[in-house]
C-alpha cells in the first residue's frame, strides 16, 4: 500500500511522460488512413462545412471507447479476447477475433489504394505497381522481431508531420470559420448518408480501440499510471487525428466546395493544398496520402493479425506465427481487391468504409460488457457516465448499420 500511495503521488518528468505516449497514437494513426482523408475531402467538397458534427461527436465517442480499453488492457491477466473467453465464453472469443479481422480486411482496401494512388503521383508509373511494392515493404516490416515498437515509432512520427501539413492549409486557405461553427450543429443533407457513414467508420473506429487494450497489454502499462497515460496518450492520441479530419473538411470545403459536388477523383482530391503550395500542392496531397495509407496499412496488418490470432487461440503477440500468416493474408487481401476495381478508386474507399460498421456493433457491445466486469475489473470498471457514453455509442453505430442496409438494399 505504502508503494502504490508512493508511486501515485510521484511527479513525472517531461520525458516520463513522453515515454507514455503510444497505443492511443497508434490508435489514432489506424483512424487517420487513406478512407479518412478520402471521406473528409469528399464531405468537404460535396457538403461544405455541414458535416464536421460528425467528427466531433465520432471523436468524443471514440475517446471513451478506447479509454475503456486501455483500462481492459491494464486490469486483464491476460490479452482482451482471452479474457472475453474466460468471462463470456471460448465463442464470444472468437466471434470478437473474427469480427476485427473482418474489418481490418475493409480498411486493407483503402489502405492498399491509398498507397499506391500516393506513390502514383509522387513518382508517376502504374498506381498498382506502387500498391505492390508498398505492401511488400509493409510486410518486410512485419517481420521483424519486435514488430509493435517499430510500428508505434513510425505511426507517431507521421501523425505529427501531418498534423503540421493540415494545420497550416486551414488556416492559408481562409475558410468560413463562421459557416464551419455552424457545422458543429447535426444535419443531415440529402443524399450524404453513405458518406456519414463512412466518416464514422473511419473515425470511430472501434477495432482500433479494441486493439489498444494490446498496446497497453504490450507495454505493461499499470494502474498507476493509468492517470497520466490518459491525459498524455489517450486523449490526445484520439483527438489528434479528429482534429486533422475537421481540418480537412475546413480546408476541402474553402477550397473545392464551392461547386457543391464532391471530388470524384484523386486528382480533384489534391486540389484542397493549391492554397498551401501552389503548383506542388499536389505533391504535398500526395506525401500526406501516402503517409495515412501507409501508416494504417502498418497498424492495420498487425491489428487483424494479432487478434484472429489470439481469437483462435494461437497467441497474443504480433510476433507469432499465425499472426504474421493473417497480416500477409490482410494485405494480399487489399491488393488484390484493388486489382480487381482499379476504375473508381475513390468511391472503392469510401464503400470500403462505410462496410465497416456492420461489424463495430458486436465490438462495441463486447468492450462496454468487459469493462463492467466487476470481477475483472475491480475499482476500475466503468461509471455510470461512462456507460451512458458507451450505449451512445453502440446505439450510433448499430443505427448506421441498419441504415446502410437499408440504402444498399434500396
Amino acid at each position: 500500500m505504502k508503494n502504490i500511495v508512493s508511486t501515485r503521488t510521484q511527479r513525472r518528468s517531461f520525458w516520463q511522460h513522453l515515454a507514455l505516449i503510444g497505443p492511443a497514437f497508434v490508435a489514432g494513426a489506424w483512424q487517420f488512413g487513406p478512407g479518412n482523408l478520402t471521406t473528409a475531402v469528399q464531405a468537404g467538397s460535396g457538403y461544405q462545412y455541414t458535416l464536421i458534427w460528425v467528427i466531433v461527436v465520432s471523436t468524443i465517442l471514440m475517446i471513451f471507447l478506447t479509454d475503456m480499453c486501455v483500462r481492459l488492457g491494464i486490469k486483464s491477466p491476460v490479452s482482451l479476447i482471452s479474457s472475453i473467453k474466460d468471462h463470456l465464453g471460448g465463442w464470444v472469443g472468437v466471434l470478437a477475433g473474427i469480427g476485427v479481422f473482418l474489418i481490418t480486411l475493409c480498411f486493407s482496401v483503402g489502405n492498399a489504394v491509398g498507397s499506391g494512388l500516393g506513390l502514383s503521383m509522387l513518382f508517376g508509373g502504374s498506381p498498382i505497381m506502387w500498391t505492390i511494392i508498398c505492401t511488400a515493404a509493409v510486410a518486410t516490416l512485419l517481420l521483424l522481431r519486435n514488430v509493435y515498437r517499430v510500428v508505434e515509432k513510425v505511426l507517431v512520427v507521421i501523425v505529427a508531420l501531418m498534423a503540421i501539413a493540415f494545420i497550416a492549409s486551414a488556416f492559408i486557405s481562409n475558410p468560413d470559420w463562421a459557416a464551419a461553427g455552424a457545422g458543429l450543429l447535426p444535419t443531415f443533407p440529402s443524399g450524404a448518408w453513405l458518406l456519414i457513414v463512412a466518416l464514422v467508420g473511419t473515425n470511430f473506429s472501434i477495432n482500433a480501440a479494441f486493439y489498444t487494450a494490446y498496446g497497453t497489454k504490450e507495454r505493461g502499462r499499470t494502474e498507476a499510471e493509468y492517470r497520466d497515460v490518459t491525459i498524455v496518450d489517450t486523449i490526445p492520441g484520439i483527438i489528434a487525428p479528429g482534429i486533422m479530419t475537421a481540418l480537412v473538411i475546413v480546408v476541402a470545403a474553402s477550397v473545392l466546395g464551392q461547386t457543391g459536388e464532391a471530388a470524384p477523383t484523386i486528382v480533384a482530391l489534391a486540389g484542397i493544398f493549391e492554397p498551401l503550395a501552389g503548383p506542388i500542392g499536389s505533391t504535398v496531397f500526395a506525401l500526406g496520402f501516402f503517409g495515412a495509407a501507409f501508416s494504417s496499412m502498418l497498424a492495420n496488418a498487425t491489428a487483424g493479425g494479432t487478434m484472429l490470432s489470439d481469437g483462435l487461440g494461437r497467441g497474443a503477440s504480433s510476433g507469432s506465427l499465425t499472426a504474421k500468416l493473417v497480416s500477409a493474408g490482410i494485405l494480399s487481401f487489399g491488393v488484390t481487391v484493388t486489382v480487381i476495381f482499379q476504375s473508381s478508386p475513390v468511391q472503392l474507399i469510401v464503400i470500403a468504409q462505410a462496410l465497416t460498421v456492420f461489424i463495430a456493433p458486436v465490438l462495441a457491445a463486447l468492450i462496454v460488457i468487459m469493462a463492467n466486469r466487476s470481477k475483472l475489473m475491480h475499482d476500475m470498471r466503468n461509471t455510470w457516465w461512462q456507460n451512458v457514453a458507451g450505449v451512445i455509442g453502440l446505439a450510433a453505430v448499430l443505427a448506421l448499420s441498419i441504415r446502410l442496409l437499408v440504402t444498399l438494399i434500396t
